[in-house]
């Protein structure tokens, strides 16, 4: 069993959630009991993951997408009323860690990502400070578009969406989630391909015109294992019972 305080500082401390700016408070966001023995890892606090950490019996969730965000209503109604009634009652504490997950070299989601797909990433040097988002790999060889989307597909179970380009693909660029107008920086980067979660419609015509591929594999799934990765280490370190629960999006 382990103190939830010790937890919370240990992750904190770890992802260094107090130097990076973001969308939403990092950390713990609901406080429960004050003593965590099992934890629900997942990627978004939805009422399906809370019902099935209830179900687990867990003292502690751990997401990469949890709430409070900036400039949503500040009113607690409707489902914001009932997720937060469920972890309250049930004494569950939700701890969440976005941008933070998203950066760390070794849990985060990018470099997660990249393990998943069989990428080398590249040292990155630091951006105003922080570690950059957008992460590249020079391949072993190159590949077509269609070759490039049917190995994502391979790895995560999904058809990636794909804006093709006229020009073989030796170095890739990604970033996981809704990193779509990123894109600017992974043409930057020379690279021949962009991966990420989402795409606009702006998206497909810079893509076009700057004669790059571009992959939309689906946030969710481009999210899943860096939560999942951090509550196995956690599971080790701590001894802890942890459980990571996909609760799929097609999205």
């Amino acid at each position: 069993m382990l103190e939830l305080t010790h937890l919370v500082t240990y992750l904190n401390t770890l992802l260094q959630a107090s130097k990076i700016q973001d969308y939403c408070p990092n950390g713990l966001q609901v406080e429960g009991a004050a003593n965590v023995q099992r934890l629900v890892a997942g990627v978004t606090a939805s009422q399906q993951l809370l019902d099935a950490a209830i179900e687990s019996d867990a003292d502690a969730i751990l997401v990469h997408h949890g709430y409070f965000w900036k400039n949503e209503p500040p009113c607690i109604t409707g489902i914001r009323q009932q997720r937060l009634k469920k972890l309250l009652v049930n004494d569950i504490s939700l701890l969440a860690y976005h941008l933070p997950l998203d950066m760390h070299p070794e849990y985060g989601n990018n470099v997660q990502l990249a393990k998943q797909l069989a990428w080398s990433v590249e040292a990155a040097a630091l951006v105003r400070g922080q570690p950059p988002l957008v992460r590249s790999a020079e391949l072993e060889q190159a590949w077509t578009g269609e070759q490039m989307q049917q190995h994502v597909q391979a790895r995560l179970g999904r058809e990636a969406m794909h804006i093709p380009a006229d020009r073989p693909i030796k170095r890739i660029a990604w970033c996981t989630g809704a990193a779509q107008s990123s894109i600017g920086e992974a043409i930057a980067l020379q690279a021949d391909a962009y991966l990420t979660g989402e795409v606009s419609e702006a998206t497909v015509h810079e893509a076009r015109e700057n004669n790059i591929h571009f992959f939309a594999a689906g946030h969710h799934a481009t999210e899943r294992y860096g939560v999942k990765a951090l509550s196995e280490h956690l599971a080790q370190k701590f001894d802890l019972d942890c459980q990571f629960i996909d609760c799929d999006n097609p999205a």
